[in-house]
């Protein structure tokens, strides 16, 4: 199971990656692995809030329709909006190519109540 060390997690399998003043989203690998083939991706427009542990979008599989979470509270500043052509993205390259959402947080340090790597391949091995 790929974790990178550098971003952060939270316990509905979203990941986050600090650049700036803004954060990047995804889904985990392992949540990637557990929802098998993607075939569709719903995301929200940009300039729509988000608040934290709550939808904002949803990912569908061969096997169940699954909510998408923020991680953090604040506004969405881009979409990846290959998503919409190319949704296997999710399975192949789930840090890279297959980042959700960008948004430009409420408050910055809501990161910090997020799970290290570490924290998070414990949870999931308590799965």
């Amino acid at each position: 199971m790929n974790t990178p060390k550098e971003l952060r997690y939270s316990e509905e399998h979203e990941w986050v990656k600090v650049e700036g003043d803004k954060v990047r989203v995804g889904i985990t690998d392992f949540a990637q692995s557990e929802l098998g083939d993607i075939v569709f991706v719903e995301l929200p427009e940009v300039g729509a809030e988000v608040t934290a542990n709550e939808p904002f979008g949803s990912v569908e599989s061969v096997k169940t329709v699954s909510e998408l979470y923020a991680p953090i509270s604040g506004k969405v500043v881009e979409i990846n909006e290959e998503l919409n052509d190319n949704p296997e993205f999710v399975n192949e390259s789930p840090y890279e190519k297959a980042w959700m959402i960008v948004i430009e947080p409420s408050d910055l340090s809501e990161v910090d109540n997020l799970m290290t790597a570490e924290q998070y391949e414990e949870m999931i091995k308590e799965d």
